[in-house]
């Protein structure tokens, strides 16, 4: 069936991101939604396969009455899933986003100390890392704020946050909640246009039947940036083909990523061979050199 292609395409790409070691302890960021239903299902099969441990940990925000209704699915999901399940609930306070998130980072965290997870995975898909790099260049950032949410970054000594669906589309884990019969829950201020985050998630919504290829390419932008900001030998080479190409034609803006790409890779790998950039502009590589 193609739909089961699919969806097992996702779980072997998810495991292979993970790459989970026998009796560890994976802790899975859990808020209730589908996006994070469906991580869980994902790991809990990742860490099958390797003989790990799921951990679900739930925060509630304490933000709307509904909420203990999310814990209610959260518990349900763990059930499902054979994994524990920790739950805990943030002080009264301001609902301002980054109280919240570094409140709830900080909950996920003593989650870990107390079961010995070394890794926090979270459910931040391709749509969210657009969002986030958008919302940072309408604030006017600068290049670092453009490289969005890194796949990995640390969270605490010794812990580490893990974002394995980056490149994975809200849909397809919608799709794969229903595959797998996953209960989950909507959380009904994400209707709320009064957040930042939820009116540019509407814009986009309107944007997206004209531009299909959006999400991947902020994606790669994103990426692009991440490596030329860590100094990556790929991110070295992808600059210096493009400053070539623009010292040779007077213009590099058109390159596309796809070629720009498989010319670095050859060129890193060693690899001989011919790459077409664009009309007229072929690079020759020759045991690493072009």
């Amino acid at each position: 069936m193609r739909g089961a292609h699919r969806e097992r395409s996702l779980e072997r790409s998810v495991a292979a991101f993970v790459d989970a070691r026998p009796g560890e302890v994976l802790l899975a960021a859990t808020s209730g939604g589908p996006d994070s239903a469906a991580l869980a299902a994902l790991l809990a099969r990742a860490a099958g396969e390797r003989g790990a441990q799921l951990v679900l940990g739930h925060v509630n925000h304490g933000l709307r009455p509904s909420a203990w209704q999310d814990e209610a699915v959260v518990l349900a999901l763990g059930g499902a899933l054979g994994a524990r399940v920790l739950c805990a609930s943030l002080a009264p306070g301001s609902a301002a986003e980054a109280r919240l998130r570094a409140a709830r980072y900080a909950q996920l965290t003593r989650m870990a100390r107390r079961t010995g997870a070394q890794r926090v995975f979270t459910a931040h898909h391709a749509e969210d890392q657009t969002e986030t790099v958008l919302l940072s260049l309408f604030r006017g950032t600068g290049p670092a704020g453009l490289t969005g949410m890194p796949s990995a970054r640390p969270l605490a000594e010794g812990l580490e946050l893990v974002r394995p669906l980056l490149g994975v589309e809200r849909a397809a884990l919608a799709v794969y909640c229903r595959y797998r019969h996953l209960p989950y829950a909507l959380d009904p201020s994400n209707a709320d246009a009064g957040y930042r985050r939820n009116a540019l998630r509407r814009a986009l919504a309107e944007l997206r039947p004209s531009f299909p290829g959006l999400d991947a390419a902020v994606a790669r932008c994103a990426a692009i940036l991440q490596d030329e900001a860590a100094g990556t030998v790929r991110g070295q080479i992808r600059r210096r083909l493009r400053a070539e190409v623009a010292r040779a034609t007077g213009d590099a803006r058109d390159l596309t990523f796809e070629r720009l790409e498989a010319a670095a890779q050859a060129v890193e790998s060693g690899r001989p061979g011919r790459h077409f950039l664009r009309d007229g502009v072929e690079i020759i590589v020759a045991g690493g050199r072009k």
